[in-house]
C-alpha cells in the first residue's frame, strides 16, 4: 500500500481562513453599529474577539512545532 501523499501548504494553512474571517466579522461590526443594536453587535463583537483567539492559538502550535514539542501537530 502506497503512502498517502502530503497536501500543498496552501490547504492545511489556516491563517488565511480566520484572517478572512475576522475580517468580515469587523465588517458586520462597522455595518451593525450604523444600522442596529442589541445582540448581533455583541454577536459580531464575539466573531472577532474568537478570531483573534483563534489566531493566537495557530501562533502557539507553530511555536511549539519549531521547539520541537513532541506533543505539537507538525504543519
Amino acid at each position: 500500500m502506497r503512502p498517502t501523499p502530503e497536501l500543498p501548504k496552501r490547504l492545511t494553512d489556516l491563517t488565511p481562513v480566520v484572517i478572512v474571517g475576522t475580517a468580515i466579522w469587523t465588517v458586520a461590526l462597522v455595518v451593525l453599529f450604523a444600522v442596529s443594536d442589541g445582540v448581533w453587535v455583541w454577536t459580531s463583537f464575539a466573531g472577532i474577539v474568537l478570531g483573534f483567539i483563534g489566531l493566537g492559538i495557530i501562533w502557539w502550535q507553530r511555536s511549539a512545532a519549531r521547539r520541537g514539542s513532541k506533543s505539537a501537530q507538525r504543519l
